[in-house]
């Protein structure tokens, strides 16, 4: 599919298929694979077999190239049918693990993994965040030190989707020991396999099955044709890929604010309070409104900010740039504050069941904080926002 031709027929068609994957695939499992802490690797396979994988990257490596209104509808029809965020984070890992192996990698090395993921027979990860840096990427202190034809990791990353089970790791490294800025920094593929490599499983205030991880480097070594682009040049890859994560998040942020509005609205209609349906009461009919009225502003803002990306995609070097940059990052935020406003009415509304494990609205209450912080914190982008604004 190219990305102009996008008509609404292929929109439902995508929805309708995300629903029901959800509600046969996914729904009756959820509740098990959140208390065990991780879901079915066979899931990527399915995912591989729907074309969702393989959404957004280039024929060449077995993928299909796809604006952003059918990647945010696929996205967002997941969230609001039940998919939960820990499912879609570790699902989807590989689309903030693969861009910089697309964008910078070698010939030799696309072929290598971006293939075997978008089949769904390998994850991939992004490894970035470490225990001591949280935001600031230019302070990481992981290393790969250069011996003959091998890269030599030492290090730590921690808060690593899909870090228990990936076979290929795109691991952030600091390459040159004596600048310590951003511009000491190189983007290196790791295999999951590699000796030295040790992983921890972390426990989470949400996003329950995803395998979330802590990951220690302690000698591992990697050819050094796992290098991606060159040298030094892996904060700028960073930076560049967080765009994409932004828009994708804001995106499952409305579909599971969507989700929560459902819930509420359902429940309303068919509880019964003081003789009357609680939907009948203004005041619960005005905690909808005030969650319609987020919603709707969010999804204005989204399809705004996608349509820029997607005429960006085509070759309008004037729809992105640092105001675009910006608004990815305020949309951001904004989207994630909606989710938290619509969790906290939907919890609210619900009443005692809503404080029930199995309730959608408990589940994206405990979910949203995640989606806060990933991905830059609300502070971070606030900051970033304004420095794009020369503000």
């Amino acid at each position: 599919m190219s990305q102009t031709d996008v008509a609404d027929e292929d929109i439902a068609l995508i929805e309708d298929a995300a629903r029901k994957f959800i509600q046969t695939e996914v729904a009756p499992h959820l509740n098990g694979w959140e208390e065990a802490g991780e879901f079915p690797r066979s899931l990527y396979r399915r995912a591989a077999e729907m074309g969702w994988l393989e959404m957004g990257y280039p024929e060449e490596f077995g993928g299909t190239p796809s604006p952003w209104k059918l990647r945010n509808a696929l996205t967002i029809t997941l969230a609001r049918a039940g998919g939960s965020g820990g499912l879609m984070a570790s699902l989807f890992s590989h689309n903030i693990g693969l861009p910089p192996v697309v964008r910078h990698g070698s010939a030799e090395l696309q072929r290598e993994v971006i293939p075997q993921v978008l089949a769904g027979r390998k994850i991939a990860a992004l490894a970035i965040t470490e225990p001591g840096g949280g935001t600031d990427v230019s302070a990481l202190k992981t290393t790969a030190r250069r011996e003959g034809d091998e890269y030599v990791v030492d290090g730590e990353k921690t808060f690593i989707t899909s870090g228990m089970r990936a076979d290929w790791i795109t691991v952030a490294v600091r390459t040159d020991p004596k600048n310590k800025g951003p511009m000491g920094i190189s983007m290196l593929m790791v295999p999951g396999d590699a000796v030295g490599l040790s992983r921890s499983a972390l426990k989470k205030m949400g996003w329950l099955c995803s395998d979330t991880a802590q990951l220690r480097f302690d000698g591992v070594r990697v050819p050094a044709r796992y290098l991606v682009g060159n040298e030094g040049e892996g904060f700028k890859m960073i930076l560049t890929n967080f765009n994409g994560e932004r828009l994708s998040m804001a995106a499952m942020a409305l579909g599971f604010s969507e989700a929560c509005y459902d819930e509420a609205l359902g429940w309303a209609q068919q509880r019964k309070t003081f003789g009357m349906a609680l939907v009948d009461h203004q005041v619960i009919r005005h905690k909808l409104m005030d969650m319609k009225m987020r919603i709707e502003s969010t999804r204005a803002w989204l399809n705004a900010v996608s349509a820029r990306a997607d005429a960006g995609d085509r070759g309008d070097k004037s729809a992105k740039g640092a105001e675009w940059v910006a608004q990815v990052c305020l949309l951001k935020n904004h989207a994630t504050q909606t989710m938290q406003f619509c969790a906290d009415q939907g919890v609210q509304i619900l009443g005692g069941m809503g404080f029930m494990r199995g309730t959608t609205s408990e589940r994206i209450y405990r979910e949203v904080k995640v989606m806060m912080i990933g991905g830059g914190a609300e502070e971070i982008m606030k900051e970033l926002a304004s420095r794009q604004l020369n503000i």
